[in-house]
């Protein structure tokens, strides 16, 4: 497939091993089925393996892009400098804008990105891939070898600087990250190293390939849509008669109509009488739903809840009051408002005592959020928090692709987090203050618990680090 005589080619056939990864990584990131753009295209092999719903390819090699058109006429290809970018006719923004070792050549990588602005929605994603600055002399000896493309003097940008120029035209960063140690294929040796040495911190500060997810920094809606917009409180509920009443007493009321939806799951005490009475009692100024889980454990409840929720917003709140529900507004705003995709409560920033979070179970709470933030390339500071709060349509989307992590989380936590960070959404830490209960007690068993959560821990690594 393609044309030999295009240098581009040869190139790639000469360093296939690092395209391969290279193009996976991509493809990772970028669902298929979308409408993608690409500056920087060349023979159009990368655009064409995504799949894409629409695909436009735009590089400054005329030949290359005619190869492109001749290889893959489903697809659009057009001769443009990323500097000057003119888009005819675009009927709506592009969901994905790849720049694929691109910001290397480019005069003026900030008026590139000024340049792509308007191609984009809230929701679009900017997927930028470039080359560790630690690899400059490396590289340029491999060119001189000609065992690498020759090119043009070259911009040897860091993260900071990639960083530094999004943010000058107005794009933050959603995750980002590193891998490849060995771009050369030798036998065994290769994927031992890249697979197992190259995730591990340290080592991977060394790797070749850095990315980086951008998205457009948030116009923040104001009140009038903010109050615009309808939510779910889902509260699942075991063993938890006693604070019933005060999960519906204390809820504010949130933007147009706040809905509450109990999850009653399978308790020894008088949690679904109490449910009930609370329902009675507060019908005509609450908006009150009641479900009992056919399954077991926190996940499921989330899940009926969800599957149940008609707002457009939708909270976890747990029916504990640890974090209490005065609480939850801050959370609606920050997703209602754009600021963020998923709102993450955040317990270890205000002071805590040691009867209400014993100082091991803080370390272990610190050391999970650490290991996540690092396999996911995200920063959360507290991964352990019940309260979490998305879209009903991004919970739909992440629902939609949960068949690639399968049925792995017993806690619904990092079902939402781990869904979250492969749709390259904006999650945010929301610090709450963390309360003793003043009912029941636990249903946490902390060593068993424990170990489950390093299973996770390993399976999210597995997903995004060692895959």
């Amino acid at each position: 497939m393609g044309t030999p005589d295009h240098p581009l080619f040869h190139w790639r056939r000469k360093n296939r091993y690092y395209h391969q990864d290279l193009d996976r990584l991509i493809q990772f990131l970028v669902p298929p089925g979308q409408r993608v753009l690409e500056i920087g295209s060349g023979t159009g092999l990368l655009l064409n393996s995504l799949s894409p719903r629409y695909g436009l390819g735009i590089d400054q090699d005329a030949t290359a892009v005619q190869v492109a058109r001749q290889q893959f006429p489903h697809l659009a290809f057009q001769v443009q400098d990323a500097e000057d970018l003119k888009i005819d006719s675009l009927q709506e923004p592009f969901d994905t804008i790849l720049l694929i070792n691109t910001l290397g050549t480019c005069g003026d990588v900030q008026r590139v990105f000024e340049q792509i602005r308007p191609l984009c929605s809230p929701a679009t994603r900017l997927v930028i891939s470039y080359h560790n600055p630690l690899w400059e002399g490396v590289l340029q000896w491999a060119s001189r070898l000609k065992q690498r493309m020759p090119l043009p003097s070259t911009n040897w940008l860091s993260q900071g600087d990639v960083a530094n120029l999004l943010d000058l035209a107005g794009f933050e960063i959603v995750r980002q990250g590193k891998q490849l140690l060995m771009p050369k294929r030798i036998p065994v040796l290769s994927g031992l190293i890249n697979h197992w040495v190259a995730p591990l911190p340290g080592m991977n500060s060394l790797c070749l390939t850095e990315f980086i997810v951008a998205r457009l920094q948030p116009q923040i809606a104001g009140e009038a849509w903010i109050n615009h917009l309808t939510c779910s409180v889902v509260i699942p509920a075991r063993n938890e008669a006693g604070n019933i009443a005060n999960c519906v007493r204390t809820l504010p009321p949130m933007g147009k109509h706040t809905e509450v939806i109990f999850v009653e799951g399978n308790s020894t005490d008088e949690t679904w009488n109490e449910i009930q009475k609370v329902r009675s009692q507060w019908r005509d100024r609450l908006d009150i739903k009641m479900l009992q889980q056919n399954g077991k454990g926190k996940a499921d409840a989330v899940r009926k809840g969800f599957e149940a929720a008609t707002g457009d917003v939708l909270i976890i709140l747990d029916a504990d009051l640890t974090v209490q529900a005065e609480e939850m507004p801050k959370f609606f705003r920050a997703v209602a408002s754009g600021r963020c995709d998923l709102a993450n409560g955040c317990r270890l920033v205000y002071p805590l005592d040691k009867q209400t979070m014993p100082h091991l179970n803080q370390w272990a709470n610190r050391f999970f959020a650490r290991v996540l933030s690092y396999v996911l390339g995200i920063r959360i500071k507290d991964s352990l928090c019940g309260t979490k709060v998305l879209r009903r349509s991004d919970y739909q989307e992440i629902a939609a692709h949960r068949k690639f992590f399968g049925d792995f989380d017993p806690f619904g936590d990092f079902d939402l987090l781990l869904g979250a960070t492969k749709l390259n959404l904006k999650i945010m830490d929301i610090p709450v203050r963390y309360h003793p209960r003043v009912y029941g007690s636990s249903n946490i068993q902390h060593v068993r618990e424990g170990f489950r959560l390093l299973r996770i821990c390993w399976f999210a690594a597995r997903k995004f680090r060692f895959h």
